[in-house]
This record gives structure tokens, sequence and C-alpha cells, in this order.
């Protein structure tokens, strides 16, 4: 894609979304980390719901294992995959205490090494937590960059990342996220796309898809 096209989408979605941010709430590495695993697979309101009282209940590695893994999985129960991810959240703070003195380090490589952290928690952690520029691809950040032909249709999530990190400035990679996010959370829904308006369907292919049909649709109508 050319740069020039590339600009003009990073402009307008800065213009939409000019606070966009993460929203899970979180006052500390540890926490973020805590939180960006429950939200795999479960909405950052619904995230946001459970943490309100488990990080109440749990400031510290040393909380999470000194429970029952039960009793974990009842404070998160309302959660998708609880099971699984009581357990994660148990192992990873054993590792934390074992090996990096009960902190969440601020290396990629050492924190994807972690139960149940994958490349998206990863890069969310050190670019929200360290401020380490990085491009977390979340099911928005994939759906509006296949849309906007920002990345091709069948790229995996990987892929989608590296050419974000190659189109986008790498001082603006952090805020891109967010703002993709947030454009697509809110904007550039997965059903419900507001195509018609849409500062970006001079260059979005599914919207214009979207229009044709629509259009199509009402001249049947008529």
């Amino acid at each position: 894609m050319k740069a020039a096209v590339v600009r003009h989408i990073l402009d307008s979605i800065a213009v939409m979304f000019p606070d966009a941010h993460c929203e899970l709430n979180h006052r500390n590495p540890f926490e973020l980390t805590i939180a960006v695993l429950l939200s795999a697979q479960s909405t950052d309101a619904s995230v946001n719901k459970v943490t309100a009282d488990l990080f109440q209940k749990y400031k510290t590695p040393e909380d999470y294992v000194s429970v029952p893994p039960e009793e974990l999985e009842q404070d998160i129960r309302r959660i998708g995959l609880f099971r699984s991810k009581a357990k994660h959240i148990q192992s990873l703070c054993k590792i934390l205490i074992e090996q990096y003195n009960s902190k969440v380090p601020s290396d990629y490589n050492k924190l994807v090494q972690l139960p149940g952290v994958g490349r998206k928690t990863a890069n969310v952690v050190i670019s929200n937590a360290f401020g380490v520029p990085a491009i977390a691809v979340d099911t928005h950040v994939e759906r509006v960059s296949k849309r906007l032909g920002l990345a091709g249709w069948n790229d995996s999530v990987l892929e989608v990342e590296k050419k974000l990190m190659k189109q986008v400035p790498e001082d603006e990679w952090t805020l891109t996220h967010h703002r993709l996010i947030f454009f697509g959370r809110y904007h550039c829904k997965a059903q419900n796309p507001a195509c018609a308006d849409c500062p970006l369907l001079d260059v979005c292919r599914e919207g214009k898809k979207r229009m044709k049909k629509s259009q199509l649709s009402k001249d049947r109508d008529k």
C-alpha cells in the first residue's frame, strides 16, 4: 500500500479516536498481565467487572499461588475458559516468584515464555506497562487491517503484525494499536460496520462492497 494511503488511514482514525487507550483497568504491569491473560476470547468490559474484585483480593503473585486452584477458578468463573486461565495464572505467578523476584519482566522474549502469554499479551504489556513501541493484533486490529487493505485477507496474525510494523512509523505503533482497536470496536464492527458514515470508505474494499450490495438491494426494492 502506498505511504500516502497509509498516512490517510492513520490520520483519519486519529481524528476519530484521539484518546484511544487500553481499556483494561490496571494499576501496574502485573495487574495488566493478568487482565490481558483473562481477556482472551472475552471482552474488556467483562474482564474489568471480574478484576474489580480480583485485584482487591490478589495483589501479588504470592497471593495467587496461596489459594487452591478451585478458589481462583470461582473468583474468575464469569470469564470464559476460567479453568485453564486460573491454571495459567498460578503457573505464571510461580515463575515470577522463582525467576523474576515476583516482578513482570519487561523483556518481550521472557514474557512470551510465561504460561498463557502469547504475542498479543506480550506486546500489550511491553507497550502499555513499559513504554516499548509495539502493535498487538487482536480480533479488532486484524479485522480492520484486512478490510482497509493494510494486510491480506488470508494473512496470519503474525503476518498482519509484521505488515503493520512495516507500514506504520515505529513511534506510532502503540497509539495506532489502540486506535485500530477503538475503530474496530466502536465503528468498524464485525457485523454492522458504519460504512455509510466512515471517512475511510474511499480506501476500504470491504466498505465499498457492502455499500454496493446495499444499493443493489435498495434498487431491487423500488
